[in-house]
């Protein structure tokens, strides 16, 4: 499967100009949702230094990328990290907004949970936030699905750390495969599926990526155009 991985990867696509679909309408040239998540692992003992997470728990942060359709486009360790000219990621809170990253608002009410009791956004700041929130939303129901499928990927393996990062893109791989070839998944059919992805390295900010007063401007923009439309959307 590693040899033929090309064939299993999903090619990713900009959301187009007249998208209708109610999550991505608003975010055209996105090319799909960015977020890590925790897989626990073994490793030597003078290698878990490296790898103990918030809790104290030894594991590997897997970095992924999955289009609106929740297929995988890139996994670290293979994850490029690049992106083509004028499309960008859509990333939470614990990204810096910046180019190629979509990030929403900090300080700001956002996620879906919060959105609850029949509360509505009162702001343009709040009303992107719930948009970004329903559309990024979709890699963390990836990773909790990927996880309902493979348990190897829920508790350690006792294999070293190089075979286990493989492990890790070959599950990624048949879950596209499965998305592809299958009318309908069981698990996500479930009616009393949960998804629970359990990130424990979510306040991790990148620092790598650096903010630009055009980027938040664009952002800001984007803001303000969607709290416009919101009635006619």
């Amino acid at each position: 499967m590693i040899r033929c991985q090309k064939d299993f990867w999903q090619t990713p696509k900009p959301i187009p100009e007249k998208s209708t679909d109610t999550k991505w309408k608003w975010f055209k040239n996105c090319l799909g949702a960015l977020d890590g998540t925790p897989v626990k692992v073994h490793v030597p003992e003078c290698d878990k230094p490296k790898y103990i997470t918030r809790k104290n728990e030894i594991a590997t942060n897997v970095l992924g990328v999955c289009t609106p359709n929740m297929q995988f486009i890139y996994v670290l360790p293979g994850w490029e990290g690049s992106a083509h000219d004028g499309c960008y990621y859509v990333v939470d809170g614990g990204y810096t907004n910046g180019k190629g990253f979509l990030a929403p608002y900090r300080q700001t009410r956002y996620h879906l949970n919060e959105w609850i009791d029949g509360y509505r956004p009162t702001t343009p700041v709040e009303f992107f936030n719930m948009k970004h929130s329903s559309a990024q939303n979709v890699i963390e129901r990836c990773f909790g699905l990927l996880k309902m499928h493979w348990g190897i990927l829920r508790n350690p393996s006792y294999y070293d750390i190089r075979t286990h990062r493989r492990i890790i893109s070959m599950c990624c791989m048949l879950h596209n495969f499965i998305r592809r070839e299958m009318v309908v998944d069981l698990i996500e059919a479930d009616a009393n599926w949960q998804f629970q992805d359990g990130n424990s390295d979510a306040n991790n900010y990148i620092t790598t990526v650096e903010s630009s007063n055009e980027w938040t401007t664009w952002r800001d923009n984007l803001a303000q155009e969607m709290w416009n439309n919101r009635a006619v959307h």
